[in-house]
């Protein structure tokens, strides 16, 4: 009965460590998704699977093939250093170094991928492929040295004297068209101001009112007097004549 117990156990323990082995599905999917070439999909089953298997490099690698091809290298680069990290073996380690070293290149950090692919040579020295972006990307970062960092800084410092003089050139326009606001406002406010004052000094017929320093009201006021005086003796004249050459007819006889 023990041995019968025993033998129960151990095929449970095997059948257990199949269903395990058995569980990652998801790899062998994203892999005929990548053939072909719907990379999105794999993209999804390779998550899968890596998630259920963190420490297998194989994911990780895959996983960052299809976002490669998704053009990502920039993200694409962290799940290979994932893979470089969990690699066991030394073509995992070059086939994920070398990818890196793509990824670096596509980012123009050519003395990073000198190193990727330099670490990937290390890993298998007869790689025709990787020994040839080694060479390119050696001569990339001959042609295009990293900046030192006094060079970082005067970029830094140029940087921000340009912001500064934006900053001050913005500040003068800002002024420029208040001032220049300014001065239309002033100019308005004198017209309207000579305006009322335009219309303070006409009456109500629209006549001009006599201004200070000219001729008073009552010297205009005797001088219509006058005008009037003349004009009636003129009148008085006028109708003495008529008296004189029409004289009154008599009345009618009955």
């Amino acid at each position: 009965m023990k041995r019968i117990l025993t033998y129960t156990l151990l095929l449970l323990s095997f059948l257990t460590f199949a269903q395990k082995k058995e569980k990652d599905r998801n790899l062998p999917d994203g892999n005929e998704a990548f053939s072909e070439k719907n990379y999105s999909n794999a993209e999804a089953d390779y998550r899968v699977s890596q998630s259920g298997f963190p420490k297998k490099a194989v994911a990780s690698y895959n996983l960052g093939n299809s976002i490669y091809r998704q053009k990502q290298a920039s993200e694409a680069k962290f799940q290979f250093v994932k893979a470089i990290k969990s690699a066991k073996t030394k073509p995992e380690k070059h086939k994920a170094y070398h990818n890196l070293g793509n990824c670096l290149m596509t980012e123009k950090n050519y003395e990073g991928a000198v190193e990727a692919y330099k670490n990937a040579l290390r890993n298998n020295p007869n790689d025709e492929e990787t020994r040839y972006n080694f060479a390119l990307a050696k001569k990339q970062l001959e042609n295009n040295p990293p900046k030192s960092e006094d060079d970082k800084n005067k970029n830094k410092d140029k940087n921000k004297d340009k912001k500064e003089d934006k900053k001050d050139q913005d500040k003068k326009d800002n002024k420029d068209k208040k001032d220049k606001d300014k001065d239309k406002n002033d100019q308005k406010k004198e017209g309207d101001k000579n305006k009322d004052q335009q219309d303070k000094n006409n009456d109500k017929n629209g006549q001009p009112k006599p201004q200070p320093g000219g001729i008073s009201k009552d010297r205009i006021q005797n001088m219509l007097d006058a005008v009037n005086n003349e004009e009636k003796k003129i009148q008085d004249k006028v109708n003495q004549q008529k008296v004189r050459v029409n004289p009154k007819k008599p009345e009618k006889d009955w």
